[in-house]
């Protein structure tokens, strides 16, 4: 391997692959690693429902949505209390839909308009996903791509090591196999695409306390390497207490079950057989809040309109393979097969039905529209879990990675190894920033190394 031969190289075969396959189009030699052997199942994007937010698209025109990369942003700053960098809140919302066009036009990627539901916190349709709604779908179509690019080499297993640099500019990489052989590349630029710490429990613990004891359902591989790499080079961090949690993992077979279902129409309740919070608050938030209920758990109840409309997502009818639904034809029924207080669980849906038909307010102050629930139900034991985190090195709207504030010559970084664009904490994540910002920061990046101005 001569790594002169190489413009850049990418760690990380997750979202680093559109930086790949996008800094190949523009006439880069790429090299991708990553650490994982089977990284395909088992990355976070692998992972992820696939839901890319993007502002002012042609399929928001066709479906006769108005949207704009202004209002996407006011909903980031709504949703992160005006937390978020905004900076990187306006390259990514403004890339966005140059970003889905690319995804569909170039890479042959057939994306869809989610419009059947809206995720808590946006305030129009701009959600872009594919058949199945699931991570792995996008990410085998770009490793296939990838492989089939003759700019493209991708070696896994093979980690990053170490980022050189000559004069503070990046001059090459120390990279790794698992049996601990070692080689030096020459490149003169990198990007960090190796997601967050999620998989590093003391980091976790360090720094996001609330979610330390919750299932982690991530890439094993997120352990921070960006981080330590990034630090040794002086690199600043920032927002490192920001998380995206989910409260609708399933407990049975430890798969996503998918905030659809409460957006549908779906309720949650804990083992007492009472609802504890407003569901459309948002699935990120509300994992810190489920993982303080008794025994930490719940279960969200839902009925076979909603069972019907959740199954466009494979990660819902997976876990329906797996038995995790439990079914009854009434709420008292339902109780009993739950273990919880038939009473309280009887009066939760009939006051949830008669909210959801506009009869009565919301107990839990929750204002969305939404589906009455109606016999026979359906419950689905829930956990909490932590997904990946949203702080880390901080990057410019280039997705260059900064030191004092000023550019580290070559060194770039996006997704979970880049500062987020989600505040702090949980409660600024909106559905897909994760994925936003690990694709359009990747994107970004390409095209600024391939730019004759890139420094």
């Amino acid at each position: 391997m001569d790594g002169s031969d190489f413009e850049l190289v990418v760690a990380g075969a997750g979202g680093g692959l559109v930086a790949a396959l996008r800094a190949a189009e523009l006439g880069s030699n790429v090299l991708v690693v990553d650490a994982d052997e089977h990284f395909q199942r088992g990355n976070n994007t692998s992972m992820c429902t696939a839901m890319i937010p993007a502002a002012g698209t042609r399929w928001q025109r066709e479906a006769g949505v108005a949207d704009s990369p202004d209002r996407f942003i006011a909903d980031i700053d709504r949703k992160t209390a005006g937390t978020a960098d905004r900076r990187l809140a306006r390259a990514l919302a403004e890339v966005s839909a140059r970003l889905v066009t690319w995804l569909a036009d170039s890479q042959a990627i057939d994306l869809e308009l989610v419009t059947d539901f809206r995720y808590p916190g946006h305030s129009a349709d701009r959600c872009h996903t594919i058949t199945g709604r699931h991570g792995s779908r996008i990410l085998r179509h770009l490793v296939q791509r990838a492989h089939a690019h003759p700019r493209i080499e991708v070696i896994a297993p093979m980690s990053l090591r170490e980022v050189c640099t000559t004069d503070r500019r990046v001059s090459g990489v120390e990279i790794a196999t698992p049996d601990g052989h070692s080689e030096h590349l020459a490149t003169p630029a990198v990007l960090l695409a190796t997601n967050g710490f999620g998989a590093d429990r003391a980091l976790v613990r360090q720094w996001i306390p609330e979610i330390a004891d919750s299932h982690y359902h991530g890439g094993q591989f997120s352990k921070g390497d960006a981080l330590r790499i990034g630090r040794g080079l002086g690199a600043d961090s920032a927002y490192l207490d920001a998380y995206q949690g989910h409260a609708a993992l399933s407990s049975r077979s430890q798969t996503l079950v998918g905030w659809a279902t409460v957006m549908h129409g779906g309720i949650v309740v804990n083992s007492d057989g009472r609802r504890f919070a407003p569901e459309s608050t948002g699935y990120s938030e509300f994992a810190a809040i489920l993982a303080g209920q008794p025994g930490g758990m719940g279960w969200i109840v839902i009925d076979e309109h909603i069972e019907a409309l959740c199954s466009a997502f494979d990660d819902f009818c997976a876990v329906a393979a797996g038995g995790a639904l439990v079914r009854a034809e009434t709420a008292t029924d339902l109780a009993v097969r739950l273990g919880v207080p038939s009473d309280a669980l009887e009066d939760e849906l009939a006051a949830a039905r008669r909210s959801a038909a506009g009869q009565e307010p919301d107990r839990q102050g929750r204002a969305d529209e939404r589906h009455p629930l109606t016999g026979p139900y359906i419950a689905i034991a829930i956990t909490p879990a932590l997904f990946h985190t949203q702080g880390g090195l901080v990057v410019d709207e280039h997705a260059r990675v900064l030191a004092d504030r000023s550019p580290i010559p070559g060194l770039y970084a996006a997704g979970g190894a880049a500062i987020g664009i989600s505040g702090h904490g949980a409660g600024g994540y909106l559905a897909g920033n994760g994925l936003i910002a690990a694709l359009g920061l990747a994107f970004l990046a390409a095209e600024h190394v391939s730019s004759p101005v890139a420094a």
